[in-house]
């Protein structure tokens, strides 16, 4: 008796299924409208890179999610990216003769091997946007900028985009005078505010033995709220002797007017001094978005003006940000939040084959139709109207085409509103126009 093995994909993988990809196309062509609009080009890099490009660059944690791929009698060390910021450093420096500032956006695959959870996978898509070679906030006030155009466009209502600065996050850590190797356990904790809230952080800090007198001196700076002024103010009251810390709050103060000046809306942003964000090649202002707590944010990104010259004597500034689409699409399946010219499937028009003597009338009409720029399929079998029309049902496709041979004889077909199941002859010289007509309503 045969042996079958049991089809599955591996944990935290997934087949993404026609009605799926439909929905995940409509959002990708919305984020990369809105890239190329900002003046972002395209770029591809491989889904593998040499394990030293990749290694040494995300902190400990984040290397040991970093898939080994190499293959028997390899002579390469090689790696699944983790990313797309750092196969872009490498891209940079490969190519110093590209323009600068680069603007650069890629959306492809990457793969971490990390615990599968909701809205967590091992391989995913990354959506980016990045400048390298500028200094100015302006570059990083695009990228709020992106954030905010494409959320608003896939129809998210009440998203905040959370602000910080690493030097700021700096300065926290000088101003705690906790010794620098007790500052990762520290970090992480602050991390954790909106998750675990004051008292699940403040027994963290315990846990990893920061004083008393320390703590204290923390819990003022986290629970500093307020607008964007108000917190950049009192930050400066409180770290503004630490000049490092004092880079930050003007580089946020910059980031902030630019911000305004491109109109977005103070409600769609606020500085939160808990947001640390892992990655350690950050280096300036960091940006993160949320949605639903539940599922974490949904974009993530910031400046890391050092990554590019690990790879070369002469580094570049650069920042950009992540959109998260495979949660971005889950929050839109959870909400139905899909216009409805996205359905289930791609084809806009069955093209019915009433029997064998037909099947060549039934192709060229396909033909014409196709011309004409509509998404048609043929029902390969001529059979049973019934069964073409269930077909279509099943399917999800709009308009069904019936060419039967009174409809020849007299130089029309019909056309039948699969949803209404209303059915109306027309002139075979006007059926391309008809369709048209009636896919633009």
């Amino acid at each position: 008796m045969a042996q079958y093995i049991k089809p599955r994909v591996p944990r935290g993988m997934r087949d993404i299924l026609p009605e799926q990809m439909i929905r995940r196309q409509y959002v990708i062509e919305v984020i990369r409208n809105v890239f190329e609009e900002f003046g972002f080009e395209p770029l591809q890099t491989p889904a593998m890179e040499l394990s030293e490009v990749l290694t040494g660059k995300y902190g400990p944690d984040a290397e040991k999610m970093i898939y080994q791929a190499g293959h028997t009698g390899g002579k390469e060390d090689i790696s699944l990216r983790y990313d797309l910021s750092v196969p872009l450093c490498r891209v940079v420096a490969m190519y110093p003769q590209l323009p600068k500032p680069f603007k650069r956006y890629q959306i492809d695959p990457v793969w971490r091997a990390e615990r599968p959870q909701k809205g967590r996978y091992r391989q995913f898509f990354q959506c980016d946007a990045d400048t390298v070679g500028s200094e100015s906030m302006l570059a990083d006030a695009e990228n709020v900028n992106l954030i905010y155009q494409v959320l608003s466009r896939l129809g998210f209502k009440g998203f905040q985009i959370h602000l910080n600065d690493r030097k700021v996050i700096t300065g926290i850590g000088l101003f705690s005078g906790v010794p620098s190797k007790q500052l990762g356990g520290l970090y992480r904790s602050i991390d954790k505010l909106d998750k675990i809230g004051l008292d699940g952080v403040t027994a963290e800090l315990r846990e990893n033995e920061i004083p008393e007198d320390v703590i204290a001196k923390l819990l003022t700076l986290l629970q500093i709220e307020g607008d964007s002024d108000s917190v950049l103010s009192e930050l400066e009251d409180q770290l503004g002797e630490y000049e490092i810390a004092h880079e930050g709050i003007s580089e946020l103060r910059d980031l902030i007017s630019f911000m305004d000046t491109l109109g977005i809306p103070e409600t769609s942003y606020q500085i939160n001094v808990s947001m640390v964000r892992g990655l350690e090649y950050y280096t300036g202002p960091i940006y993160e978005t949320v949605q639903d707590a539940s599922i974490g944010s949904i974009t993530g990104g910031g400046r890391y003006d050092e990554l590019i010259g690990s790879f070369s004597k002469q580094g570049f500034p650069a920042t950009g940000t992540s959109f998260g689409i495979e949660r971005i699409i889950d929050l839109m399946n959870a909400s139905d939040m899909y216009p409805s010219t996205v359905g289930k499937t791609v084809t806009q028009v069955l093209m019915t084959v009433f029997d064998d003597t037909l099947m060549s009338e039934s192709l060229k009409l396909a033909t014409r139709l196709r011309q004409g720029g509509i998404r048609t399929e043929v029902y390969h079998r001529p059979g049973k109207l019934s069964t073409q029309m269930k077909y279509a049902d099943t399917k999800g496709i709009p308009y069904a085409v019936i060419l039967g041979s009174d409809e020849l004889a007299a130089g029309n077909a019909a056309i039948r509103d699969m949803s209404s199941r209303e059915q109306e002859d027309v002139p075979l010289d006007r059926i391309v126009d008809k369709i048209q007509q009636l896919i633009s309503c």
